[in-house]
């Protein structure tokens, strides 16, 4: 399946800043069953983009706008292919769970197994493992695809209920979050029984016939677990399902933290407004054929951000819904 994807982020200031200093993780990854064929990053106002390689080999894209200016606009286009993964069994062998143990014995995948800043352990997680029952039993395949289901069934999706830096224990006490706190808490859950997972930020293709809970317009998070024999598995409890052709994945990480679509700082007293739209359509035009430019129709929904006399930090209450 080709797929295009055009990311659009908007900045609006109450009156002109002096400086931008912006990083960004928008282009998509290529491996395994996905390849992004093209990536193209503009601005207004116009700045010279910088990219290398950061860490888990996600693309980080940085930039200076060293001039007054009252708006920071961000456009990222993408074409992708996205092939089905590779079939997976309905569980593994009991000796999954040893090979587990040695698949982990040396520090290879300690990052994926600790607890990192956005599942951190505590009370309530610890609820919520006794009350769900979660322990090494059966298989780790049949024990991580169990918990995507609990998770699915335990929490409500709702939006607006928690923030982008929220910790798990907003979303575990109200039992409702989005993509990134059903993400945060089922890594927290399957780190407890001692399999690798981290956190995927990326994209989802909303199909009609597709009952999802989590909304067009915004990226989507959700988490990959290592499974012996096989790999990295795409797990996607939001919407109770296997990561697969829809997923589109941009970056992985420890958990948002590792991962923020945009992160930056402005220089200048003012208030900051931001406005996020994501689209995601099938497309069969070949690579030289995406430049014609789409036409689209949509009114930015305005949110405030956290500022101070220096400036404000660019982490997005929109960007991951």
């Amino acid at each position: 399946m080709y797929y295009t994807v055009r990311h659009t982020t908007i900045f609006r200031y109450s009156s002109p800043i002096t400086e931008s200093i912006m990083e960004v993780r928008l282009q998509p990854r290529s491996e395994g069953s996905q390849l992004c064929l093209e990536f193209r990053l503009s601005t207004s106002p116009m700045a010279q983009i910088y990219n290398y390689r950061g860490e888990n080999g996600n693309w980080v894209h940085h930039f200076d706008v060293p001039n007054r200016h009252t708006h920071l606009t961000i456009k990222a286009e993408a074409m992708v292919e996205v092939r089905p993964p590779p079939a997976l069994p309905e569980s593994l062998e009991p000796t999954a769970w040893d090979e587990m143990d040695a698949l982990t014995a040396d520090d290879e995948y300690w990052e994926s197994l600790r607890p990192s800043r956005f599942t951190q352990p505590g009370e309530l997680l610890s609820a919520l493992i006794a009350e769900l029952q979660i322990q090494r039993r059966a298989d780790p395949l049949t024990v991580v695809k169990d918990i995507s289901t609990a998770v699915y069934t335990t929490f409500d999706y709702a939006k607006q209920t928690t923030r982008v830096h929220s910790p798990i224990d907003d979303a575990l006490r109200i039992r409702r979050g989005v993509c990134q706190d059903f993400a945060h808490i089922m890594i927290a859950l399957v780190r407890f029984v001692g399999i690798p997972c981290r956190y995927v930020s990326g994209y989802l293709f909303h199909q009609r016939n597709h009952v999802d809970r989590s909304i067009p317009g915004a990226t989507h998070a959700w988490v990959e677990a290592m499974m012996p024999g096989i790999g990295w598995v795409g797990f996607d409890p939001t919407n109770n399902t296997l990561a697969g052709e829809r997923h589109i994945r941009v970056a992985v990480g420890r958990d948002y933290a590792d991962v923020p679509p945009t992160h930056g700082i402005f220089r200048g007293k003012a208030e900051s407004e931001l406005s996020v739209n994501v689209l995601v359509y099938p497309t069969e035009l070949p690579p030289s054929s995406a430049d014609q430019p789409l036409e689209t129709d949509w009114t930015p929904e305005p949110q405030k951000m956290y500022e101070t006399e220096e400036g404000s930090y660019f982490q997005q209450v929109a960007e991951q819904q």
